[in-house]
């Protein structure tokens, strides 16, 4: 195989294959699959997950995603369960093996020890005829017809369906519980994503000097202010209320078409009923308002009274994007 084109075409048929594995899964969603989700949503204890080779990775990525998602859930190699770490499983706890035989011996030795404590188990299985699909509870099907590449023993369709069955299965547990955006950032609170769903616009804007100036005050003291805040603008307030807000560029304007600059007062420089942002506000909402307003700074208000600013520089440097 050295021409691109073959490569190419290799590459789109095993795209092809396994997308047609993972539509072929919509068939088998059944009557077991929503007694499973039942089944966990009124037990107690936790969700077991276990495999062995390619299926326990995929187990185990499963289980992060449980977790994260508000279903508490741990890994068990099946291998390592029967030498053991078979003392994981506690009362009440439901038991999901994976498989694609449902036949390898780990397997077989696994499953009367768990039958034996009372355990309930839930096979996801690619063989509905296999050991461990007659001595499961509960099935969920992830047969395919075959692998990405017809006749590779490489597991790869395969584990490709085993991974969607548990997402779909992680994120119907997740609504039904009623998982909230504020669930989800309690357990993500490192990382980009994690900000954007937590760090709040008056966790930044407090770092910052808060320039300001009076409607009438002149060309002077704007630029005084403006450069000892270091923010590229100054705020016009009159008491507590924002009027406008003058920035460099406002400046730059001004001085271009302003020739006796002399008497020039702020009201006459300053953008007038300029955007703002609450305090309480989301970060990533003040970054999304000045993307979309193609601006650097958002004067902060709580109930109209004028707080601080926040600056582009502040948002980016928390690696919100």
């Amino acid at each position: 195989m050295k021409k691109n084109d073959t490569i190419i075409e290799l590459a789109n048929q095993i795209i092809d294959n396994e997308s047609n594995a993972i539509i072929g899964l919509k068939r088998k969603i059944d009557d077991d699959f929503r007694k499973t989700v039942e089944l966990v949503l009124e037990n107690k204890g936790n969700l077991v997950f276990s495999g062995i080779g390619k299926s326990a990775i995929i187990a185990q990525k499963i289980v992060a995603t449980m977790n994260s998602t508000g279903t508490t859930a741990v890994f068990m190699h099946a291998a390592d369960a029967i030498h053991g770490d078979l003392g994981i499983v506690h009362e009440g706890d439901i038991v999901v093996i994976l498989s694609k035989s449902g036949e390898t011996p780990e397997i077989k030795v696994l499953v009367p020890l768990i039958k034996l404590r009372g355990n309930k188990i839930v096979a996801m299985v690619g063989n509905r005829k296999s050991y461990l699909a007659s001595q499961a509870d509960f099935i969920l099907d992830v047969t395919v017809g075959e692998e990405a590449i017809p006749g590779s023993l490489a597991p790869t369709s395969s584990t490709t369906a085993q991974l969607v069955m548990g997402d779909a299965l992680a994120l119907i547990l997740m609504r039904c519980r009623g998982f909230s955006t504020d669930d989800f950032a309690k357990f993500h609170p490192g990382g980009a994503l994690g900000k954007q769903l937590y760090l709040r616009v008056k966790d930044l804007y407090v770092r910052n000097e808060r320039p300001e100036v009076g409607p009438d005050d002149n060309l002077t003291r704007v630029i005084i202010e403006m450069t000892h805040k270091r923010l590229g603008a100054t705020v016009v307030c009159e008491g507590e209320k924002v009027l406008g807000i003058i920035t460099d560029g406002d400046l730059r304007r001004m001085l271009m078409n302003t020739p006796d600059i002399e008497h020039v007062k702020a009201s006459q420089i300053m953008t007038t009923d300029p955007k703002t942002i609450d305090e309480d506000a989301l970060v990533v909402d003040a970054l999304h308002k000045m993307r979309s307003n193609s601006i650097t700074q958002l004067p902060v208000v709580d109930n109209g009274k004028y707080l601080g600013i926040i600056h582009l520089h502040d948002v980016l440097k928390e690696g919100v994007f």
